[in-house]
């Protein structure tokens, strides 16, 4: 941490002070005189944001900072990147593909494909995209590749995403799904368990506009 604020030209009362209180922000202040080899990977991570801390940059660039580490330090770099945003009024670009965590820290959105942007706004304008269209969660007790088939065969419905028993149908607000459902259930000789509309979430849209599953 030392060498990385002698880099950014700090040095004194000033690189100690910086040093200590990035280290408590990521909460690895107790841990300040630890080898690094001894440190998880989420602490390893959060010290690599430190180190990008150091100077109080009015921008930072987080390119998918919690892939691949625990629970706690996945949560401890999200409320650390709140922070940063609304505390230190600091500009944030964070890329990821938990939409999750889109969703709960980016007040600006833009999602990409192949490199391309293809949409972008404000979390309700983008989920806004969905509006004319219902979100529906559908279970059966058992599903079959000709229901599925059928499903994704309907010109009405845009987008079929399964997940076992259960699949996700995104279609137009103003086609009676249920009974289209039931019918094709019955049709089919399964039983319609449960049907659920909800509100469309960012990974919607993001399926919706791609036609494609979330990508490493």
């Amino acid at each position: 941490m030392t060498f990385f604020a002698k880099a950014y030209g700090l040095k004194g009362k000033d690189l100690k002070e910086a040093v200590k209180s990035t280290l408590d922000l990521v909460g690895l202040l107790e841990r300040q005189n630890d080898p690094i080899k001894t440190f998880s990977g989420g602490m390893k991570r959060r010290l690599n944001i430190a180190v990008a801390l150091m100077h109080q940059p009015e921008i930072i660039i987080m390119d998918e900072p919690t892939v691949g580490i625990d629970p706690q330090s996945r949560k401890y770099i999200l409320e650390t990147v709140k922070k940063l945003n609304q505390d230190r009024k600091m500009t944030v670009i964070y890329t990821s593909h938990y939409m999750e965590e889109v969703e709960y820290l980016c007040d600006r959105v833009y999602i990409m494909d192949c490199g391309e942007v293809i949409a972008s706004g404000t979390k309700d304008e983008i989920k806004g995209i969905l509006s004319q269209e219902n979100t529906v969660e559908v279970m059966f007790d058992q599903l079959s590749a000709e229901l599925i088939t059928t499903l994704k065969e309907d010109a009405s419905i845009s987008s079929v995403m399964e997940d076992g028993n259960k699949f996700t149908v995104i279609c137009s607000a103003e086609v009676n799904i249920l009974e289209k459902l039931m019918d094709l259930g019955k049709r089919e000789e399964r039983k319609l368990v449960s049907v659920q509309v909800k509100m469309p979430t960012l990974e919607d849209v993001f399926l919706h506009l791609t036609g494609k599953k979330l990508r490493d």
